[in-house]
């Protein structure tokens, strides 16, 4: 599939676009930026300044973040196909928490946290929906989290 088509396919049926009609799919698509990423390329590392969301199309992505014990990193999250990772910076000025990598070729939908804004100024129905659409998917992801922790005990 073409990288336009893919991004465009995964623009319309991305679940953080599912508040989104399509007149809003085609105004929140304006904002993003749709890149491939090789196998083995680090996005971000932990300390970095966060400046982009990244919302995985195809591939897998993995996040790890550095233990008390310097250079000893703990993999805290494997995302694939409709995950968002680096989220937070869209909100926050913080350092990146944690660093991120391709573990495969991956195509992505980035949002600078700069566009970010501009949507919400210049679309705030679109930018709020696409915002829901996150936060929905983010809040799933801590269930699991919550679920997998009390798995252990």
């Amino acid at each position: 599939m073409l990288a336009e088509d893919l991004c465009r396919k995964m623009k319309s049926d991305f679940r953080f676009f599912q508040y989104l009609n399509e007149a809003q799919k085609a105004i929140a698509g304006q904002y993003l930026e749709c890149c491939e990423v090789e196998e083995g390329t680090v996005l971000w590392n932990e300390g970095d300044a966060g400046n982009a969301a990244a919302f995985v199309v195809e591939g897998k992505v993995e996040v790890k973040k550095e233990t008390e014990f310097k250079g000893k990193h703990v993999i805290v999250g494997i995302y694939g196909e409709g995950s968002v990772v680096g989220e937070l910076s869209l909100f926050s000025d913080d350092k990146r928490a944690v660093t991120a990598t391709a573990l495969t070729d991956v195509w992505l939908l980035k949002l600078s946290a700069e566009r970010f804004e501009a949507l919400l100024e210049e679309h705030p129905v679109v930018g709020g929906k696409l915002l829901k659409g996150m936060f929905y998917a983010v809040s799933r992801r801590l269930r699991k989290s919550f679920e997998r922790l009390a798995a252990i005990f």
